[in-house]
């Protein structure tokens, strides 16, 4: 029996040794292959937009006086928002009304010229007409030649039309002198002409942005102030090139990010042109429009130019299998995945259809039910044995 004793320690102390140099066993956490409905989403940044923002414009040149509305205020159609008044003369310094003197005096003087040579070309309009009623009579009775004749005519015709040549220069002489007297007599007095032309919207909404609350000169067609119909908003997302090929015009979407609750919306129209944007890490991409009309009326709180995050479906399966993407990875140009059976990890290849962020679907190498290993080492090889590590229980 003493004999027994030094060989039951030696078989345990060697039972230990064996035990300390055994590899460890790894503990992985595991999943299992589901079955059930797969969403795949595009997932971009967009903008909420009213459809028509009207552009209240100036009609006509002149001062804007100041504007009392301000963004958020309701408008109706046909309101005056604003009013332009005529811009009142500036005051002339000495040199320049001595000038306007001149050019006045020198205006006055061409129309008393003009008007000496509406005279002059009158009287000689009445000589001619005598030479020519004398020229016809004596031609009449035979005693001057056709020659002269046409010659009388001719210079009757001559002088009717030096009477209208000069009396459209008195015209343009009797403007110039009223044009330099207006300029004087402006710039003497500097009174304003009367007030002014209301400016109207053409449409109901509430006011998004006043270009200019103070008083200014405006020229004609300078933007005064917007309008929209908040109820009347769209979503409008900028999404790469390579992803805008998948969305379909009619796709449902999930509008979220903005603040609010999630709702839902519908693609509407994929621009048929790309713009090149810059992204935040300098990189140029091709960026499609894609817009979005809104399924039901729009959330409060919500505003032209607000900033979404959109998720676009471009494809949904109601029954397909389901593998974490966390399982998965690369065994030369397959993908593959371990499966835990009896404590060993068995390799599959599997081949995959359409795939998310987190999950891909299945087509075939691996069954439904399956339990798969999460995030796999490079100490995981295909037969090594393994130990599920133990489900955490769930919390309320």
């Amino acid at each position: 029996m003493r004999r027994l004793v030094p060989v039951a320690i030696a078989a345990a102390t060697l039972g230990l040794l064996v035990w300390a140099f055994l590899p460890d066993v790894p503990v992985v956490e595991t999943a299992p292959v589901t079955r059930g409905p797969l969403t795949v989403w595009i997932e971009a940044e967009g903008e909420a937009r009213i459809r028509e923002v009207v552009v209240v414009s100036a009609p006509i040149t002149g001062l804007l006086q100041r504007i009392a509305l301000h963004p958020g205020d309701r408008v109706q159609e046909g309101d005056s928002v604003a009013r332009i008044g005529p811009v009142a003369p500036a005051l002339l310094d000495a040199r320049a009304r001595a000038v306007a003197q001149a050019g006045a005096a020198a205006a006055a003087a061409a129309v008393t010229l003009a008007r000496s040579q509406v005279e002059q070309a009158e009287a000689a309009l009445d000589y001619a007409r005598t030479e020519a009623e004398r020229s016809r009579a004596l031609f009449a009775r035979a005693a001057l030649s056709a020659r002269m004749l046409d010659d009388a005519i001719l210079a009757e015709r001559t002088a009717a039309a030096a009477v209208a040549s000069a009396r459209a220069n008195l015209s343009v002489r009797e403007r110039e002198r009223d044009s330099a007297l207006a300029v004087l007599d402006g710039g003497m007095t500097g009174a304003a002409p009367p007030c002014c032309v209301d400016v109207t919207v053409p449409t109901g909404g509430r006011i998004l942005r006043v270009v200019s609350e103070d008083a200014q000169v405006v020229q004609a067609g300078t933007p005064i102030l917007e309008i929209g119909d908040l109820s009347d908003l769209q979503i409008v997302a900028d999404v790469l090139s390579r992803e805008a090929v998948n969305i379909a015009e009619g796709a449902d979407a999930t509008v979220t990010g903005w603040g609010g609750p999630d709702f839902t919306a519908r693609v509407e129209r994929v621009e048929p042109g790309a713009r090149t944007k810059v992204s935040a890490l300098g990189i140029e991409e091709q960026r499609v429009g894609v817009r979005l009309s809104l399924q039901d009326a729009p959330p409060p709180g919500l505003g032209h130019g607000f900033r979404v995050t959109v998720r676009i479906t471009v494809w949904h399966g109601k029954d397909v299998r389901i593998l974490p993407v966390a399982a998965l990875f690369r065994d030369g140009a397959d993908w593959a995945t371990f499966e835990v059976i009896d404590g060993h990890a068995v390799l599959r290849k599997v081949k995959l259809g359409e795939r998310t962020d987190s999950q891909a679907e299945v087509v075939s190498g691996i069954d439904d039910g399956a339990i798969v290993i999460l995030h796999p080492d490079n100490a995981i090889e295909a037969g090594a044995r393994v130990e599920m590590s133990p489900r955490l229980p769930a919390t309320g």
